[in-house]
């Protein structure tokens, strides 16, 4: 059964000048995975820990969108503030794949060239990362690619060839080792849970005991609408536990983990006043989590897009349909999906997806388990 955790009469971010009353709105939504996440296995003290995780990031993506900052800074604001918490899938908390390493994905989507820089082509459109092991923050690598069209030229890079053109600074690859991490890595392969040979840079002493998911296969991601109407998706992830090396998941697979699109809006007239009627165009923004294997079957996220485009659904609806068709196949998963009127769409077919939402009056709201709503 799916869960719809977002209001489907949310404000419209643009109206007709006779009833414009207020200045365009920006939104963030933000998800830190998907999957198993269980109320009954979990504590307070947990729960308290993801949400608190979340409203980091809320916080950080808001502090640009509220001092008029570009979509693009604030989501990938928002991400690197989970790859920094341990207790997400992505960054510090990257999960190991069989052979005992770490290898991350990030990608960066817009659906217009932000307007910072304006000599970026608006077919640049997007920028996917994988297989990295010495980026500290991933999201950060992305939105450093994507602004040097002069440096690569190409969609998809990979390894670290794409780390050494970024630019930024470089970590061990043990600094992305936890404690938490390592032994579901150990107990899904049945072997005892030993310290990997030479030991790692575990700052946070016991950090696994606040972990909700196992054996995870989740994400972090972030949707952002600036006032501009410049909409951007940025996601991040370690991939699945005990993947093996070189596998590369959703998250980098542009229209499958990560969309972001605008084109003209089709006029629909009901009775005197157009649909649509206060925009030229439509936009929208999606990041998943999930299994990422049927998020790439079902090319899952630029799906919401095209029902949006061809179907003229609303952005609640045409991201339900395609949650619900991951559920038919057994992909467990969910979206985060906003469009340029500031609709905000976040529905799963899983037990739990940890999600966040702000909007311009500044109010954080988090939800963990599928039966919680953002209002």
């Amino acid at each position: 059964m799916l869960s719809e955790s977002a209001n489907e009469k949310w404000p419209l971010l643009y109206k007709p000048k006779y009833l414009k009353d207020s200045a365009p709105k920006h939104v963030l939504v933000i998800h830190g995975g998907a999957g198993t996440i269980l109320r009954e296995r979990s504590s307070p003290e947990q729960q308290a820990r993801y949400h608190a995780g979340l409203r980091a990031a809320l916080q950080a993506g808001n502090a640009v969108l509220s001092s008029g900052g570009e979509a693009m800074d604030a989501a990938v604001a928002a991400v690197s503030v989970m790859e920094d918490n341990p207790i997400f899938n992505s960054g510090k908390g990257a999960v190991f794949n069989s052979a005992g390493f770490n290898e991350l994905e990030a990608s960066l989507a817009l659906s217009r060239p932000p307007a910072s820089h304006p000599c970026i082509p608006s077919s640049r459109r997007a920028l996917s990362l994988t297989l990295l092991t010495r980026t500290r923050n991933p999201s950060q690598l992305a939105r450093a690619l994507y602004l040097s069209p002069a440096g690569t030229r190409h969609a998809f890079l990979s390894g670290a060839p794409a780390e050494d053109l970024g630019g930024l600074p470089l970590v061990n690859p043990s600094y992305f080792y936890t404690s938490a991490r390592w032994r579901e890595h150990r107990r899904g392969l049945g072997l005892p849970e030993d310290e990997p040979p030479g030991g790692g840079e575990s700052e946070d002493g016991d950090e696994d005991e606040g972990l909700l998911d196992v054996m995870p296969t989740g994400t972090v991601g972030a949707v952002a609408l600036d006032v501009r109407g410049c909409i951007v998706a940025c996601t991040s992830t370690g991939g699945r536990t005990n993947k093996l090396p070189g596998r590369v998941g959703d998250t980098p697979h542009n229209g499958a983990g990560f969309w972001a699109e605008e084109w003209p809006a089709r006029r629909r007239w009901r009775w005197w006043v157009p649909r649509h009627c206060g925009s030229k165009v439509r936009a929208v923004g999606v990041s998943g989590t999930g299994d990422g294997d049927y998020f790439i079957r079902q090319n899952t996220a630029a799906t919401v897009a095209h029902r949006m485009q061809y179907l003229n659904e609303t952005v609640h609806k045409a991201a339900r349909s395609v949650v619900e068709a991951l559920r038919r196949e057994e992909g467990i998963g969910g979206v985060i999906a906003l469009d340029n009127e500031g609709n905000v769409a976040t529905p799963l077919n899983c037990p739990g997806m940890y999600r966040g939402l702000v909007r311009e009056d500044g109010v954080l709201k988090t939800a963990i388990f599928d039966d919680e709503v953002l209002e």
